[in-house]
Formats: C-alpha cells, structure tokens, sequence
C-alpha cells in the first residue's frame, strides 16, 4: 500500500494511494515526511519561490533518508512561461535562477547530477477550434501539438486539412507502426492523430482553460548535462543513470521550458522524437525518459479520460493515471531513493521513488503539498 500525506497548511490527511480513501499509519518513515511537508509549504506554481521550495524540499528529506538516487523536477518557469506575458529579459532571468537553484541543491548535498532540459517554449502562433465537428476532438495534458480525433466525417477531414496552423493527419495504424516496438492499447488511442505547426495548438474538449502565451517549441533533440556520458536518445538516459549508481550518488534533474536554444550548461544533444513526433513536456516524456521505453500509447494524445472520471476510479489523486505505471527508475532501483517536483500529480507516478514530495495544485490553483510513501529501503 503507498501512503499519500496531503498538506493544506492547516491541517494534514492520510489516505491510501489507490482507493483515496482515508487511513492511519504510523511508522519512521510517515513522521519524517509528515515534518518535512510542515516545514515547507508550497508558494504556488507560478511564484518566483516555486523552485526553490523544491531544492529546499530535497535538502531537508535527504538529510534523514540519506538516498543514493535523487530525482527532481523544476517546472516554475515552464507554467510562467506559458501562461504568463514575459519580457525576453524576465524568461532568461526565470531560466538563470533555475539553474542556481540545481547547482545550490548539487553544491550542497555533494550529488553527480544528470540534468534533462525538456525542450524550449516559443510564442503561440494562433489557435485551432475543434468543437464543432461531427467526430470527437480530444486534447489531453498539456499538449499543444497532437490531438485525438475519434469517429470523424469526411466533412471533418477535409474542414480540418485547411486549418491554418495544421501540419499532419496520422491514422491510428500509422502512429502504432512507428512506434513498432512501444507497447499500446489499440482501444485507448484515438482513430486519427492531428498534428500542428510549431507554435500553433489545437482548442478542444480537453484543452487547458487557461489561455497560452507560449507553447512547446519543435524540439526533435533536448540537452543532457553530465559527466557521467553521453545519451544519443531519450530512451538512454535512465541506463546512463542506473550503470553508475552502484559506485555514484545520482540526481536526475528534469528542467522544464528549457531546451537546446537556451540551456546554459555545456551539454550533449540527446534525440527528443521519431521521425515526425517529438516529445512535448508531459507524461508521455517523463515515462520514457524514466522507464527507458517509448511510452507515447500510455496515455496517448487524444486519451479520452474522462471516460474513467467515476467514484470508483483507482488513483483519485494521479490526475488521469489508473495504475501504477511499472519498472520506473526508482521502483527498480534497489537502493534508496526520493523525488521533489512542482509538477503536481506527476512526480509520485513517473519516477517510482520512494518518497515522493510535490505540489498539490490543480490548474495552477494551489491547495498545499503531497507526499507519498510507496516503500521503505
């Protein structure tokens, strides 16, 4: 059973992983991140301060957990980036105080770091309405390139090819050919993938209400800083991670919003995509960079989930994860390990540490922090 801690500050709540349903435990390991979580309230997504509750987060667990394994996740300047009006001179500031906060964590607990930026944001171009067609049109995540479309009609076809920032249309068939080897659930992924222009996104059910200032920018490659190696491809990243972890403590850093054009690091180039399809921040990305496998039919572009949204989904607090995703760098890990991020709802599902600690907020609005406790080593 994993432990979840939910913190509003003013009180604190345990509850069971998978059912949501309230329990109480009482161990080491619960009284420890029970402390941790008072001690570090979450500023909000948005807030300048974001980022450095995750490196003041890491520190303070490290101090009793003592792992060998540290995965965290920066992503204030990604939201701010997106949904936020900035100066160019305001986004290069968020990206240097970014970086200062990985190297203070790096300088101060003494780890070998392995930092993933996810790819640069570029300005939105235009947006592409799908809410009127006879077939279903599905956005999920935080996408803004890839769409679903489930049982569409000639007219939606031809109405969607003149979109002014459209690119692609991908039968299902297609998108599962290449990615032969990725595993897939035929019956989740939707009949057609639509694809956008860089700089432009698709407005659908699904679609984030927030209005976008910026999106993912085309991002076939995304930097790796280490002196562990070089990755040529995404899915290389956790093995370059895990054949030095026996002899080196290791923090993987995951950097939101930030890519080749702007990471200010000495790095190497490391493959973000097949072909067409390159990875945008989000689950998809973060399952394989963890899992070491492509995992872009996971939870595909166009997942329809709010068919699961019932009073007897599993994981009511994992956003639209239904299981616990498997073989995660952390689950499989025999050593120790814990992850911080102010990715909400991501950070306990996609690297399997642990201890997990991260922002409980929804749509940016912020209702405190949450920890789960999937094992103790």
């Amino acid at each position: 059973m994993s432990v979840v801690i939910v913190d509003a500050r003013e009180w604190q709540n345990m509850l069971d992983l998978r059912t949501g349903k309230k329990i109480q435990v009482d161990s080491p390991a619960v009284t420890m991140t029970r402390g941790v979580l008072k001690r570090h309230p979450y500023p909000g997504d948005l807030d300048l301060q974001s980022n450095r509750w995750v490196t003041d987060t890491a520190l303070d667990l490290i101090h009793t957990y003592t792992p060998r394994l540290v995965c965290l996740s920066y992503a204030q300047q990604y939201f701010s980036s997106r949904f936020k009006p900035l100066t160019e001179k305001e986004l290069a500031q968020m990206i240097n105080d970014v970086f200062e906060e990985a190297e203070r964590f790096l300088n101060e607990s003494g780890y070998t770091p392995v930092i993933v930026g996810t790819g640069d944001m570029t300005e939105l171009a235009g947006e592409m309405e799908l809410s009127k067609l006879d077939g279903l049109a599905f956005t999920s995540g935080w996408s803004a390139r890839y769409a679903g479309l489930h049982q569409p009609s000639i007219r939606d076809l031809e109405h969607i090819s003149g979109l002014p920032g459209f690119e692609r249309l991908v039968s299902r068939e297609e998108w599962i050919n290449l990615f032969d080897a990725a595993p897939y659930d035929a019956e989740i992924i939707p009949d057609y993938l639509l694809v956008a222009r860089e700089g432009w996104s698709f407005r659908a059910a699904g679609t984030p209400l927030r209005r976008a200032v910026r999106v993912p920018a085309a991002c076939f490659s995304i930097p790796v800083a280490t002196p562990l190696g070089e990755a040529q491809n995404i899915t290389g990243i956790r093995a370059l991670v895990e054949k030095n972890l026996e002899n080196t403590k290791i923090a993987l850093i995951v950097i939101e919003g930030v890519g080749l054009r702007h990471f200010p690091l000495p790095h190497a180039a490391c493959s973000n995509s097949v072909d067409w399809y390159y990875y945008e921040p989000g689950e998809g990305q973060y399952l394989t960079l963890t899992t070491g496998i492509h995992q872009v039919f996971t939870y595909p572009s166009g997942y329809r989930y709010h068919q699961e949204d019932h009073e007897q989904k599993e994981y009511p607090l994992s956003g639209y994860f239904t299981k616990m995703t498997e073989h995660t760098l952390g689950e499989d890990f025999n050593g120790r390990s814990i992850a911080v991020g102010n990715r909400s709802m991501f950070t306990h599902m996609v690297y399997g540490a642990d201890i997990s600690v991260e922002c409980f907020a929804r749509n940016l609005y912020n209702q405190g922090c949450m920890a789960v406790i999937h094992r103790t080593k």
